[in-house]
């Protein structure tokens, strides 16, 4: 995969990509990562990105001339779809993640100020995506939190698959509590089904205590889970204790 992005401060992402799970996964050739500068983009000699809104009003909007050369020269040999990072998009979710996993080239713009030119959105812009009912200074943060889940989940990023799928909302639950040595720590003890060795009841407990968790902390996540009998006598079992 390759990730092309387009933002005015790209030393707000450049760190990020030198470290875990991102840089492995660069390293072993199986993401291309490439930030760059919009003022590259830019014709005078001031590098001028920005102008104010007809109509009046507060705020600077980023010009359309700059944001057409970039995403038209960085696209130039592939189909890449365009992701615009803005708090009017889709929202953002690990399902969205995964399917943006299987292009073969995203290029991000990141938006800053009052927002883009109109005209870019409508030409040039196959998705807007949001990670959140927040504003943020800029698009720099939401395309490193895009690009961290989705390359966290490219074949080999992790070195288990299985860790991946099993993270919260892979499964459209939230994930299970985990449990490391030693077994008991200030009177607080492991549960027993970890202990027994069977992994049938293991299984069953991680499940039972997703469903909890999820009912607890993002009971709306259950109106897209199909339950089963035995989810709803579980749940239904833990009432009370809720």
């Amino acid at each position: 995969m390759r990730i092309d992005v387009i933002a005015l401060f790209p030393e707000i992402i450049l760190p990020a990509l030198q470290v875990g799970i991102l840089k492995r996964t660069q390293d072993a050739g199986n993401l291309t990562i490439n930030v760059h500068n919009l003022r590259d983009f830019t014709a005078d000699r001031h590098q001028t990105v920005d102008d104010y809104p007809y109509g009046g009003g507060a705020g600077m909007i980023m010009k359309p001339e700059p944001l057409f050369t970039a995403v038209r020269t960085l696209s130039r040999d592939s189909t890449a779809r365009v992701i615009y990072l803005t708090p009017q998009g889709t929202p953002f979710t690990q399902s969205l993640a995964e399917a943006l996993s299987l292009e073969s080239h995203l290029l991000l713009i990141c938006g800053r100020y009052k927002g883009i030119d109109e005209r870019v959105r409508m030409k040039l812009v196959t998705n807007e995506i949001s990670i959140g009912d927040y504003v943020l200074s800029g698009g720099e943060i939401p395309a490193l939190v895009l690009i961290d889940a989705v390359g966290r989940v490219l074949p080999r990023a992790l070195g288990d698959y299985e860790s991946a799928q099993g993270d919260s909302f892979s499964q459209e639950l939230l994930d299970h509590p985990h449990y490391t040595r030693p077994a008991e720590f200030e009177g607080m003890t492991v549960p027993e089904a970890l202990l027994s060795g069977n992994h049938e009841k293991i299984t069953e407990w991680r499940h039972e205590q997703s469903l909890k968790r999820t009912a607890e902390q993002r009971p709306e996540l259950l109106e897209k889970y199909q339950l089963t009998e035995e989810d709803i006598a579980y749940l239904d079992s833990q009432k009370p204790e809720r």
